[in-house]
């Protein structure tokens, strides 16, 4: 099982080479991601390819929506939904009894039609879009999200090779996933206190493709150190969530990592990439070793749902009314990463 290192800053990683036709450089792409996510957890990368045009709109669909007043961005209120899509404003989510996070964003995923079966059934992450009626926002978020998950998908290929399997070991799983794409707006704060803008936590799913504006974020190392993770011109940070994790035995560790409060205004795009709802993810042969902990096997939907439920407050108060409860077998926040190695320690 990999230890995460005392680092002091996160490596950058050219991934051009995964969408080229050469083995050999495949290859080394693959080495270079499987490295960085047994040493650290958190990476920068490049050659990526993504249309800084794509990248243009987003940010300007984002600022028109937040923007509007509060009583336009409540008329699409998370909250509302019944598959966790909408706005979401500042003060709705919070991590682990600390200060409620301050933040909006606006959380979408898969635009799926209202007669899809899982959407019918009732499944908590699948359906259709709550979309504001604001002219070009749609159409600017969705060609972002296409984009951004397809390069999740070359991604998910490297840490495949990267652990000696062949693509096809997580591509299979990857047919309807709730992979979640979020808009987060901090507000420009010339008095900002030194409180944080989200918690101390891990991503739930697979790994996280983000692009931010402004610097705050910032990663945990194996010392318990917190490790300034400022945007890179040109490059998106990538992090291994909990999924990936378990999958690998805790071979790549899902790396705790929080936002400070800064004064300036802030925009962050993080993509949740994951697999199908129903996946369950339990450590692949090549990591169960005699005399070695075994990871308990999770539903990756399942797992989600349960983070999900204690972290928003419309979905905490479901639960405190039972109108919905966790999965058995629910693991509690801060169950992954360096935080939790820490607290066990």
């Amino acid at each position: 099982m990999a230890v995460p290192g005392d680092f002091a800053h996160i490596p950058i990683v050219d991934i051009a080479g995964l969408r080229s036709g050469d083995a050999d450089a495949r290859a080394r792409v693959a080495q270079a991601l499987g490295t960085a996510a047994r040493e650290v957890g958190f990476l920068y990368v490049t050659g990526h390819g993504l249309d800084p045009a794509l990248i243009d709109g987003l940010l300007r669909a984002s600022e028109r929506f937040f923007a509007l007043p509060l009583a336009e961005k409540m008329k699409v209120y998370i909250g509302n939904s019944t598959n966790h899509r909408g706005y979401v404003p500042e003060g709705e989510e919070g991590f682990y009894g600390n200060p409620a996070d301050i933040k909006e964003a606006y959380d979408l995923s898969i635009d799926l039609a209202h007669d899809d079966p899982d959407y019918v059934a009732g499944n908590p992450f699948l359906g259709p879009n709550q979309w504001p009626p604001l002219p070009g926002f749609a159409e600017a978020v969705s060609a972002y999200y296409q984009a951004i998950f397809a390069l999740g998908l070359d991604l998910l290929d490297g840490f495949a090779i990267a652990l000696g399997e062949e693509p096809a070991v997580f591509r299979a799983h990857v047919t309807k996933p709730p992979s979640q794409l979020r808009l987060v707006h901090y507000p420009f704060n010339p008095t900002a206190e030194d409180r944080l803008g989200i918690g101390a936590h891990t991503d739930y799913e697979v790994f996280t493709l983000l692009l931010a504006t402004k610097p705050g974020l910032e990663v945990m190392n194996g010392a318990g150190t917190w490790i300034d993770a400022p945007p890179v011109p040109g490059a998106f940070i990538v992090n291994v969530g909990d999924m990936l994790e378990t999958w690998t035995n805790g071979e790549f560790v899902a790396t705790s990592h929080r936002v400070r409060k800064v004064k300036e205004e802030r925009y962050s795009f993080p993509l949740f990439f994951n697999v199908d709802y129903h996946t369950h993810v339990a450590p692949l042969p090549r990591f169960v070793k005699d005399g070695q902990p075994m990871r308990v096997g999770l539903s990756a939907g399942e797992h989600l749902f349960a983070q999900t439920a204690q972290t928003f407050n419309y979905l905490r108060r479901k639960l405190e009314a039972g109108e919905i409860k966790l999965p058995e077998g629910a693991l509690g926040l801060s169950s992954f990463g360096q935080e939790a190695r820490q607290k066990t320690a």
